[in-house]
């Protein structure tokens, strides 16, 4: 008999097998709830830039959500999922067609954090780096 136990920790899903396939589908499934928000928006007059924006600060952050602590977790089924719900989106005016594919959308988020990392004021307390493995001689 096989448990498939889940715990849920800062809003991200993580199950016994260290799969985010759950917390993708629940993320998605909340997202695509939002459109029909976007709609409504949309059918009482905001212009295309505004639902935009709307859809950036609403959808796009709810999938990137800690994307540094789940990503090393995720399948590639799990992106592609992603992927293709961003690309139905870009049919809709919510969503603007020259926003970066999921992949782009992670390495930016991933690379912000390591940046903030490198800038915050306790780096400069960190040991400097060693440089013993730089006399190594390996074949």
């Amino acid at each position: 008999m096989s448990v498939n136990c889940c715990i849920s920790s800062i809003g991200v899903t993580l199950s016994s097998h260290l799969s985010v396939s759950e917390h993708i589908c629940h993320v998605i499934s909340d997202s695509a709830q939002s459109l029909y928000t976007l709609h409504v928006l949309q059918h009482h007059g905001m212009n295309d830039v505004g639902l935009q924006t709307v859809f950036r600060a609403v959808v796009v952050t709810r999938l990137m959500y800690a994307s540094p602590a789940w990503r090393g977790f995720a399948m590639a089924t799990d992106l592609k999922r992603v992927d293709t719900f961003l690309r139905r989106c870009k049919r809709c005016p919510y969503c603007s067609s020259d926003l970066p594919d999921f992949e782009e959308l992670l390495d930016e988020s991933d690379h912000r954090l390591f940046c903030k990392i490198l800038n915050h004021k306790l780096h400069k307390l960190f040991p400097p780096q060693s440089t013993a493995s730089q006399h190594y001689h390996l074949r």
